[in-house]
C-alpha cells in the first residue's frame, strides 16, 4: 500500500511546505499572466512564442535540483521505475502541457487578463470531475458549491456582448479565446488529475527533487515541440521585427520574455509541488485563488499606466 511520507511531518512542517507553494503558484501566475498580456499590447503577435516562454525558463530549476537531488544509491531503489517508463511518462507529459500552453497562448491573445483569468476558473469545474474518476476523490458540498459558482460565472462571460477582447478584437476572434481557454482549463485540469495518479502509481515517490526533475523533463519536451512549432509556422521570422517595434523597446522585449519564462516556471513549481503535498484538487483550487488576484493585479498596473499619462 503506497503511504505518503508527508504523513510523517510535523503539522508545522506541512503548512510550511503548503504555504511555499502557494506563494509560487499565486505570485508566479498573476506575474505570468500580466506579463503575457504585455507581451501582446505592446507589439508582440508571435503565438509560438508566448507558448515556448511558458516552459523555456526550466534551465533555473537545474541548480536546486542538482543540490537536492538525492544519491545514486537512494535513487536505485526497487521501487523506482525503469527509465522506458519515465521517458514515457514525462514525453506524453510534455506533449500534454506544450497543446496546453499553446491554447492558453491563443486565449491571452485575443481575451483581456481579467477575462481570460475569469474563463479559466472554469478549470476547478473540470479538475472536480476528472479527480473523482482519476484520483478518487470525493464529491462535497465545498466542491460541489465551487463548481456551480465559478461554472455560472463563466457562463455570464460567454453571453456577455460587452466583453471584447483587447483592443476592440472581434467578436469571433473573441469567441476564438473564449473556446481556446475553455479548452486550456479542461486540458490542464486533466493534467493536474494525470500528476497526481503518476505520483501514486508511478513514481510512488515523493521528494521535492522528483517535483522539480518531474518540471524539468516535461518542460523540456513541451520546450523542444514550442520551438519546432515556431519554426515550422514560420513566426521566427518575424522575431527581429517585433523586437524593433516593441513599444517599451528592444531591451524590454527581452526582458519581457525572460520574466516571463522565470515566472511561469515559479508557477509550475507551485502547481506540482500542491499536487504532491495535497491533491490535484487543491493544486486547483489555488490556481482559481491566483485567477482572481490577477484581474486585481491588472487593474491596480492599468489605472497606474493611466494615471501616469498627461
Amino acid at each position: 500500500m503506497y503511504e505518503s511520507p508527508f504523513l510523517k511531518l510535523k503539522r508545522w512542517q506541512w503548512w510550511l511546505l503548503v504555504a511555499i507553494n502557494i506563494f509560487f503558484l499565486i505570485a508566479g501566475q498573476a506575474a505570468a499572466v500580466l506579463l503575457g498580456r504585455f507581451y501582446y499590447d505592446k507589439g508582440g503577435n508571435s503565438k509560438w512564442m508566448a507558448t515556448l516562454v511558458q516552459t523555456a525558463g526550466f534551465p533555473v530549476l537545474c541548480i536546486p535540483w542538482f543540490l537536492l537531488h538525492p544519491s545514486r544509491e537512494a535513487s536505485t531503489s526497487s521501487t523506482s521505475p525503469s527509465i522506458k517508463t519515465l521517458a514515457l511518462l514525462y514525453f506524453v507529459l510534455g506533449v500534454l502541457v506544450a497543446g496546453d500552453n499553446m491554447l492558453y497562448s491563443v486565449g491571452l491573445l485575443y481575451l483581456s487578463a481579467s477575462t481570460y483569468s475569469l474563463i479559466c476558473a472554469t478549470q476547478l469545474a473540470f479538475n472536480a470531475v476528472f479527480s473523482y474518476f482519476l484520483n478518487s476523490q470525493k464529491f462535497t458540498a465545498l466542491i460541489l458549491n465551487s463548481v456551480v459558482i465559478l461554472s455560472l460565472s463563466a457562463a455570464l462571460i460567454a453571453v456577455n456582448d460587452d466583453s471584447d477582447g483587447p483592443s476592440g478584437v472581434p467578436k469571433g476572434k473573441f469567441l476564438i479565446g473564449f473556446l481556446c481557454t475553455l479548452g486550456a482549463s479542461a486540458l490542464y485540469s486533466l493534467l493536474l488529475s494525470f500528476m497526481q495518479l503518476s505520483f501514486q502509481k508511478v513514481l510512488k515517490k515523493e521528494t521535492f527533487s522528483v517535483v522539480l526533475e518531474m518540471q524539468i523533463y516535461t518542460s523540456v519536451v513541451a520546450s523542444c515541440l514550442s520551438t519546432i512549432g515556431l519554426f515550422a509556422s514560420g513566426e521566427w521570422k518575424s522575431l527581429q521585427h517585433e523586437m524593433e517595434v516593441f513599444g517599451t523597446g528592444r531591451v524590454s522585449y527581452v526582458l519581457t520574455l525572460v520574466w516571463t519564462a522565470i515566472t511561469w516556471q515559479v508557477c509550475a513549481v507551485g502547481v506540482v509541488g500542491l499536487i504532491f503535498v495535497v491533491s490535484s484538487l487543491f493544486s486547483n483550487v489555488i490556481s482559481t485563488l491566483s485567477l482572481a488576484v490577477t484581474p486585481l493585479a491588472a487593474l491596480v498596473v492599468f489605472h497606474d499606466k493611466m494615471n501616469g499619462v498627461k
